[in-house]
């Protein structure tokens, strides 16, 4: 009866240590698996936020458009049309006044002043919008 006593025993330990093994195989595919599963957890989250920022992009895309629309046509026609005081005054000088000026009659007025001078007096009413 020892002896059978004694198989059953190292047929249980036998069998314990095959269920050890397994029970280590199965956590480490479980492991693995999990993984798999945040792995394609995280594409799908990435794909719906790459989708976010597409629209957001098309988004900044279309008001970029319109502030560009917006800053072309207050160039071409400025809301405020202001020229420094010393311009209006070395201008009316020589009898030009606030209307639009004519380039010929602006270029007379302006003979007696630098190249320079005369640059910057001609960009300071272009932008005001002085200039015929």
């Amino acid at each position: 009866m020892e002896k059978e006593e004694q198989v059953i025993v190292e047929r249980l330990e036998a069998a314990t240590t095959l269920l050890e093994k397994a029970l280590s195989w199965l956590e480490e595919r479980q492991g693995a698996l999990s993984g798999e599963v945040e792995r394609i957890t995280a594409t799908v989250e990435q794909s719906r936020r790459e989708t976010e920022l597409a629209e957001r992009l098309s988004i900044a895309e279309r008001e970029l458009e319109e502030v560009k629309a917006a800053g072309t046509s207050s160039v071409l026609n400025p809301q405020r049309r202001t020229v420094p005081a010393s311009t209006s005054e070395m201008l009316a000088k020589h009898g030009i006044d606030e209307s639009p000026v004519d380039v010929r009659t602006l270029d007379a007025a302006l003979a007696g002043l630098s190249l320079e001078q005369r640059i910057a007096v001609k960009s300071q009413l272009l932008r005001a919008g002085a200039i015929a």
